[in-house]
């Protein structure tokens, strides 16, 4: 069972992590980026950051695999991707629907060549912009926050500044 869905270039950071299980209990977490699933020390230092969860860092391919269990499993998860193209990949293209998800937070999100600033350090590009189009016309909320009172708005507050479509 899915019980909070976020983006965050962080992936698992554990002051973040303890303030949001504090909104959405939580028993453990699934980050996902490919990256940091084939990189032995990445990943170590991701599940050493919430040592009192149940944390996994997979790779696209390995979520898609597994995500039925995941949305059948009792165990309350974190879904974290570290951009939005790999949470539309999820959400859209593998057609995930955890129940009484609507919403998904956009939390950090570097400054990068070719990125337009949103806020503090929430910074998108125009590809990533598309993905969240495409979320939201899959029927979710995107809310860019990097606590729960630290939110800067809402999607539709920010399409204008990019060509979606």
């Amino acid at each position: 069972m899915i019980s909070f869905v976020r983006v965050d270039d962080r992936i698992i950071h554990g002051q973040t992590v303890t303030r949001w299980a504090l909104e959405y209990p939580c028993d453990g977490i699934i980050g996902v980026n490919d990256a940091a699933a084939n990189n032995p020390v990445l990943k170590a230092a991701y599940k050493g950051a919430a040592p009192e969860k149940k944390v996994f860092v997979w790779t696209l391919e390995h979520f898609k695999e597994s995500m039925d269990k995941v949305l059948a499993s009792k165990t309350k998860y974190f879904l974290i991707t570290k951009n939005p193209l790999d949470m539309k990949t999820i959400l859209v293209d593998y057609g995930f629907k955890p129940s009484d998800i609507d919403r998904v937070i956009i939390g950090p999100c570097n400054d990068r060549p070719g990125a337009i600033k949103l806020g503090n350090n929430q910074s998108i590009t125009p590809e990533e912009a598309q993905a969240l189009e495409d979320i939201t016309k899959a029927g979710y909320t995107v809310e860019f926050a990097l606590l729960k009172d630290k939110s800067i708005g809402e999607w539709p507050q920010f399409r204008s500044r990019f060509d979606v479509k």
